[in-house]
């Protein structure tokens, strides 16, 4: 396999199906806040984020699964790629059962996580009930057959079916919430395109790899070592999610579905970027996967700098972008009554940042099989993030629910988690060199991004004009400086040498060469 080439399709699919899900939400939320008002937005988010919770029973077994059919693709060994198929299959099936359950067991309590009223019209019971449909019949259905498609490198044949089911599914819950202004219709549309998702990407996948079928048995060890990689990824998930979706459940629960819906907007925003950031580590995961089975530590370590660097770099100037761009935004979006001050956008750009700092070495993490070695590292975020959430929530409210996830997101994700990765894949090699680097590279975003916004606040705050003013400054005032700053650093030259050899894998920029030689 060609991993430049696969990545490069992988990201060119990626970035269309990020494109479509980031301009979706901005468009929708739109919407229904003029339409319906923000507390029908607030239950969606609120409802969302109960089926994260309940998607933890998936235990991150089809990263597991993922990773375990790198070696047999790599030796062409189609028996077991069939056999982990067909467990796959078997335990999805299971997870359905468990999630269903479970969910309906919620189902009393559901009052109790609303602080306040919610919309009069609707049966909140009801609408549960449908998320949840959508949410079960993904397991029950094909979605076992996706795990291919990562394994091989072929995520953009996936890409391509999201993106044109989602473009469908806005336009049809846009003409509903329009015309007809039925909150239980626009709902509905959701788990139908899900279930379509999936059956058209198990043809594909039957009709691209016929030769899997899901049959056939593991032997012990072989599940043994699945099960423990599972566990490991299963207390991953559950911090993952203790950092998600419980900020938005404790929101409601002490705030209301206000500012539920107020935080969303924001996040919103932030996870659209977080997306598109998210097409780099996709890309590139199972290359890495295939490096690390092919590879010696030392090259794998210089990849994951050279990658880092790269990586900080983009997503430190999406922090400055953040930081000046968010309110002037959301004062065209949704209003001045809908914005936070000035402090809690620095707070969100801070949380950014730091999620970020963990990706790349997350890559390497993953692609290693490193779970079971952080169990308890996941065990103790997940716990530490929980019982901050309740605490500075209650004295604080959204600072320091917001708060909460940041203190435990930098000591106990980033810290902890970069250490374990250290030890037990890159031994020998300093972590203390790789703190250094990300505070060099931390201190230098946060003093761009002071100058950036000094030069914004300079302008009129608000207008649509000023606000591609801004855009414009932020585009070309930190790359500048970033130019200025590491140019002559070996990390720099590294990144240039190997962006000139991406750019030459570009099937357009191939033909330009070809042509011209």
């Amino acid at each position: 396999m060609s991993r430049t080439e696969n990545a490069i399709r992988n990201m060119a699919w990626g970035t269309i199906e990020r494109l479509i899900m980031i301009i979706i939400p901005f468009i929708t939320r739109t919407v229904i806040i003029q339409i319906l008002g923000s507390e029908y937005l607030g239950l969606n988010s609120l409802f969302a984020s109960i089926l994260q919770v309940l998607n933890l029973s998936e235990l991150g077994f089809s990263s597991a699964i993922v990773f375990s059919m790198y070696k047999p693709i790599a030796e062409k060994d189609t028996q077991k790629i069939c056999a982990l198929m067909n467990l796959y299959k078997k335990v999805y099936r299971t997870i359905g059962m468990v999630i269903l359950v479970v969910g309906l067991a919620i189902l009393p309590f559901l009052e109790n996580l609303i602080s306040g009223t919610y919309p009069d019209d609707v049966n909140i019971y009801f609408l549960y009930l449908i998320h949840l449909f959508g949410t079960v019949s993904t397991y029950f259905l094909f979605a076992y057959k996706n795990s291919l498609l990562m394994a091989h490198q072929r995520n953009d044949l996936s890409s391509r079916v999201s993106s044109l089911l989602n473009f469908v599914s806005t336009v049809l819950q846009l003409m509903i919430v329009i015309v007809f202004k039925n909150y239980y219709l626009y709902i509905i549309v959701s788990p139908i395109i899900a279930i379509l998702n999936n059956v058209i990407c198990a043809m594909i996948v039957d009709k691209k790899f016929p030769e899997y079928q899901a049959k056939g048995k593991l032997s012990k060890e072989e599940l043994h070592d699945i099960k423990k990689r599972v566990f490991g990824l299963m207390i991953q998930k559950i911090c993952a999610t203790t950092r998600n979706s419980l900020d938005s459940i404790f929101l409601s629960a002490f705030l209301g579905l206000t500012m539920v819906a107020m935080y969303n907007n924001y996040y919103t925003i932030m996870n659209s970027i977080i997306t598109i950031l998210s097409i780099i580590t996709g890309a590139i995961t199972a290359g890495v996967g295939n490096s690390i089975a092919t590879e010696s530590i030392d090259k794998n370590y210089n990849d994951m700098n050279k990658f880092n660097f790269i990586y900080m770099w983009i997503a430190g100037w999406c922090t400055i972008c953040l930081l000046c761009l968010y309110q002037p935004f959301m004062h065209i979006w949704m209003g001045e009554k809908y914005m936070f001050p000035i402090t809690m956008v620095i707070l969100l750009c801070v949380y950014f940042y730091v999620l970020k700092m963990g990706d790349i070495r997350s890559v390497y993490t993953t692609s290693a099989g490193i779970w079971w070695e952080g169990k308890y590292r996941s065990i103790v975020e997940a716990i530490l993030n929980i019982i901050l959430n309740y605490i500075l929530g209650k004295k604080f409210g959204i600072y320091g629910i917001v708060s909460a996830t940041l203190i435990s997101l930098f000591f106990i994700n980033f810290i902890w988690s970069t250490q374990i990765t250290f030890k037990h894949y890159f031994k020998g090699k300093k972590v203390k060199e790789y703190f250094l680097q990300h505070g060099i590279y931390a201190f230098v975003t946060f003093t761009i991004g002071f100058i950036t916004y000094k030069i914004c606040s300079s302008l009129p705050r608000y207008g649509i004009g000023w606000l591609m003013i801004k855009a414009i400054i932020c585009v070309m005032v930190p790359n500048i400086i970033y130019v200025i700053v590491y140019c002559r650093t070996k990390y720099f030259k590294d990144a240039c040498e190997f962006i000139a050899r991406i750019m030459k894998n570009v099937p357009i920029l191939k033909k330009v060469i070809k042509i011209k030689e």
